[in-house]
């Protein structure tokens, strides 16, 4: 539900530069601040989702002191709280204008300053909450949406700004080779008095006409881009004292570090060096040994940066013939969507010999695996601390966000596309004929009760075609009126760029799908609503579409905070002064997605019930949410005037409903009333279409009785139906259903019979009922799963020991009533056990939440690996053509070869037709049991991996 609140005022304030923040929740949000006045006014409004009544909105006054170079700090001068439960009193739910004192946290102490503003409660029925000042109750629907967002957090750059003041990028002509010779012959150097900050800008003029030099040939051990400027990653990575080194010392566990201070060095150019000596951990070639590392900047310019550093280890193996070379370059990155700056950090390596060694390629894998290890540290912690990017992603998503600014039609383009159509086409032409006529005519002599100045039509041919031209007329303004109030209610939010520092929301709306009116017989006008933090955006209006085409950018201004969920809501508008019905709404947080999910989503609505077909179905006809639709169909219903609606059939009913210009045909009876239904042929009477006859029981269906076309001497209703999209479907659907039906009371009947005389618990399910084991090594079988699990063959057989595991999966996976039996040897048999097993599927796994029985039998692979192989024989009840095939599947679970504890798992299915069938019918029925039951054994196994991993890791917390 939601809540609108409006933040007024406040007066008499002690202090200026003040704004208020709200709190509901977890959901936050703030005013802009008001400066240099004692008595501020802010007329902002803000819409919180509200998940229990029962919390209260906590409205915080603060003041805002301005800083140098940093953010601004912050008081509390002073809050109050709003309990929601007190506002439902109030009239229309909603509390008037009102002063509220604020108190200080700390003390409860009341004070003089008040701030002023009104919010509203919600309003509720059965279904949903919805908070409203001015709105009524939302509606919702279940279509899909595609959306496309991004989340970029600012940063302010102040220091960045002050010092950086040349910003030219360049690129490399130096030689690696050269780089040592320039580090190398460097006279001794003097201390640098200076701070590292002026120091570096220092160097900028200097080093401003050098190209940065190429990547060492020893390869790249890091290229990655941040989310930040290079003069603040340089001085993250290399000013002194600095906190990353010494995270990066500590996770490394190098010890006795000793950090030199940087000094500078004359040589062709001034450039800074330093020394940092520490002792290295050991590890399980190398002991701890002692290294020197020598830092010298070849380039700093302000926005360019070339680090060379050299690494010496004298006490490894072969140490004294070579030192290790690092260079790190730091660049800028490309311009990020909101103005950030980024940067980009590549570090190469080579291995630089002081003299020849026979030991040379040893001597560099080991460099070379050394620096991997230690750089992936690196990279990780530096992660941790910075935001990390993408290259492709920041392209992909500059390109696409500039697409969709291109692609926003005009109003030229969506009004030629909304009145193009018949009846705006007719309207016009009628008009341009009757003012033809009007020229050609005399009208000058007066006839009948005509008058002077009043003409009335001259036949019943004239009036109809006044009327006509009217009614074409009055339909042309509503188009007009609609589209006018349609185009001003879009909102000026598309393109709009978001203002301040801090977080940005950019949210791309792409289109949306089936979105699904209840009355079928008009289209939607849909638009969409964003809130994030008390904010909200509004989408353009599409006129007469379900498929929405939006190609639309709204961005959030800059939050405090970063932003966790955002609330989607779709709305069909009815007019600037209608109640507009809400098609759905969702919630999507950002922390259980990642940037790549987040970077293309198709996202599902929710709404009071879930306003698909199903639920259409269950409003249509007063039904309760458990009654399932399982399929329906456009169709005429044959009566003396043919009506066009569709024909829904569920578990239990079959219901038809139509509206045509506002006059609604609906009724349904049920399956049990069916006494017959015939197929006749085509005829001229049916438009040269098969028609399908349903033929009610004598005395049933009586309420459905004005749908009927006719009523046979037996007294029987019958009920035409023609004109399917697919007859031969439809008219196979429903002889399906219609025939489980009428069979599964029967049925039923046997079972409880069977279940009636059996004394133990769980029932015993006999091999004439499921069929031999054996012919599943005789039936030809493909296989449909195959993975390497990461836990032991003997946890795998927990899904078929019959205990806890087992029954918690297949419940978790769609099985009702699951019951199985022990296992015992088979006679005969040595090493082969058998067990049976009974459950019945639900609505999800199968429309018809059939009962299943089957035999399994395991035994031990024979090659005496660590392993099992598992037999089944399933027989599907209550199920069309169940009678004339069998399931046959096998699993094959043995120890894995490339872990210990780990066993690969391999599942086969096969279909024995025990019934001669057409071929194409038997691989229509193969092919549906096979997709089934792919999507069925992966799920099973991925939830058991789930539940064993995730009880061992509860176990050894």
């Amino acid at each position: 539900m939601r809540l609108y609140v409006y933040v007024l005022q406040a007066k008499d304030l002690a202090i200026h530069d003040t704004y208020v923040k709200l709190q509901l929740g977890r959901f936050k949000s703030k005013t802009k601040t008001s400066s240099n006045t004692s008595n501020p006014v802010w007329n902002e409004e803000f819409v919180f989702r509200v998940h229990d009544v029962g919390d209260q909105l906590l409205v915080s006054l603060f003041h805002q002191h301005d800083s140098a170079f940093f953010n601004a700090s912050k008081d509390l001068v002073g809050q109050v709280a709003v309990p929601l439960y007190l506002l439902s009193d109030q009239q229309n739910q909603t509390l008037p204008p009102t002063w509220f004192s604020l108190h200080k946290p700390n003390t409860g102490k009341f004070i003089n300053q008040e701030s002023g503003g009104y919010c509203s409660l919600p309003d509720c029925n059965q279904f949903e909450s919805t908070c409203k000042l001015s709105q009524d109750i939302f509606n919702a629907k279940a279509p899909c949406l595609k959306i496309t967002k991004g989340i970029v957090k600012t940063i302010a750059g102040q220091l960045e700004k002050v010092f950086n003041k040349n910003k030219e990028n360049s690129r490399t002509n130096d030689s690696p080779s050269d780089l040592s010779s320039t580090v190398s012959d460097h006279e001794e150097g003097h201390s640098c008095d200076c701070s590292f900050e002026e120091a570096i800008e220092s160097m900028q003029l200097e080093h401003n006409e050098h190209d940065v030099p190429e990547n060492l040939e020893g390869g790249i051990v890091l290229d990655q881009m941040y989310a930040l400027s290079p003069y603040d990653l340089n001085k993250l990575l290399f000013a002194p004292d600095s906190q990353f080194r010494k995270d990066l010392a500590q996770l490394q566990g190098a010890t006795d570090v000793q950090e030199g201070p940087w000094t500078w060095k004359s040589g062709e150019v001034l450039c800074l060096t330093r020394v940092i000596t520490y002792t290295k951990s050991a590890t399980k070639l190398v002991k701890a040994v002692k290294a020197t590392e020598e830092q010298t900047y070849i380039k700093a310019n302000g926005q360019e940066f070339a680090i060379l550093v050299s690494v010496s280890t004298p006490e490894v193996p072969y140490g004294s013939t070579f030192n290790t070379e690092l260079l790190y370059k730091i660049m800028p990155g490309p311009e990020l969507q909101t103005g950030e700056e980024s940067c980009h950090l590549i570090v190469s390596w080579r291995v630089n010999f002081h003299q020849s060694t026979m030991m040379r390629s040893m001597i560099e894998g080991g460099v070379k695996q050394g620096l991997k290890e230690s750089f992936d540290q690196f990279s990780n912690l530096l992660a941790q601390n910075l935001k990390t990017l993408d290259l492709m992603e920041l392209s992909d998503k500059d390109h696409m966000l500039s697409a969709l600014q291109s692609e926003h039609q005009s109003d030229w383009e969506l009004a030629i596309e909304y009145f193009w159509n018949f009846t705006v086409v007719l309207t016009i032409f009628m008009v341009l004929f009757f003012m033809v006529h009007v020229l050609l005519s005399d009208s000058s002599q007066v006839q009948g009760l005509e008058i002077d100045g009043l003409d009335l039509p001259d036949s019943f041919g004239e009036l109809i075609t006044s009327g006509i031209l009217v009614l074409l007329l009055q339909r042309v303004y509503n188009m007009v009126s609609h589209f006018i109030q349609a185009r001003l209610q879009r909102g000026s939010d598309h393109g709009v760029k978001a203002q301040g520092d801090g977080w940005v929301l950019t949210v791309a709306l792409i289109e949306g799908a089936n979105l699904a009116s209840l009355d079928s017989t008009n289209d939607l006008d849909p638009y969409v609503v964003f809130t994030c933090n008390g904010k909200t955006r509004t989408s353009s209006v599409k006129l007469q579409t379900n498929d929405p085409q939006w190609n639309e950018i709204l961005e959030f201004d800059a939050m405090e905070e970063p932003p966790s969920v955002l609330d989607v809501e779709v709305f069909d508008f009815d007019g600037p002064f209608d109640q507009a019905a809400s098609l759905g709404h969702t919630e999507i947080n950002f922390l259980k997605h990642t940037s790549a999910e987040l970077s293309n989503l198709w996202i599902s609505l929710e709404g009071k019930p879930a306003q698909t077909s199903q639920s259409k179905f269950q409003k249509l006809f007063g039904l309760p949410p458990e009654e399932f639709l399982i399929s329906d169909f456009t169709c005429y219903l044959r009566r003396k005037l043919p009506v066009q609606g569709r024909l829904f059939l569920s578990a239990r009913i079959v219901g038809f409903y139509a509206n045509v210009f506002g006059h609604k045909t609906k009724f349904f009876f049920l399956w049990e009333d069916i006494e017959d239904i015939q197929v006749l042929p085509p005829s001229l009477a049916s438009v040269v279409s098969p028609t399908l006859v349903i033929v009610l029981r004598k005395g049933r269906g009586l309420d459905a009785r004005h749908g009927a076309k006719s009523q046979d001497e037996e007294g029987r209703l019958r009920f035409y139906f023609q004109s399917f999209a697919s007859f031969n479907e439809t008219s196979r659907t429903i002889m399906a259903l219609w025939r489980t039906r009428t069979s599964t009371t029967d049925q039923k009947e046997e079972i409880a019979e069977f279940v009636q005389h059996e004394q133990e618990e769980i029932p015993i399910i006999t091999e004439e009922v499921t069929g031999s084991v054996v012919d599943v090594e005789n039936t030809k079988m493909s296989k449909i799963y195959t993975a390497e699990l990461p836990i032991c063959v003997t946890s795998v057989m927990e899904m078929f020991d019959g205990g806890e595991m087992e029954h918690k999966i297949m419940e978790k996976s769609g099985c009702l009533n699951y019951a199985a039996t022990s296992w015992e040897q088979v006679k005969c048999k040595s090493g082969v056990y058998e067990r049976r097993v009974c459950y019945k599927f639900n609505r999800h796994v199968s429309i018809f939440g059939g009962e299943v029985t089957s035999t399994q039998q395991k035994y031990r692979i024979a090659n005496g690996d660590v392993g099992w192989i598992v037999n089944e024989v399933m027989l599907l009840h209550d199920v069309p053509f169940s009678d004339h095939f069998r399931v046959q599947l096998r699993y094959q679970i043995e120890k894995s070869s490339l872990a210990r504890n780990a066993c690969k798992c391999d599942a086969y299915i096969g279909i024995k037709w025990l019934k001669v069938k057409s071929i194409n019918f038997q691989l229509r029925i193969t092919r549906n049991i096979t997709d089934k039951f792919i999507h069925r054994v992966k799920e099973i196994f991925e939830l058991l991996e789930r539940e064993i991993l995730f009880g061992t890791w509860n176990s050894t917390r």
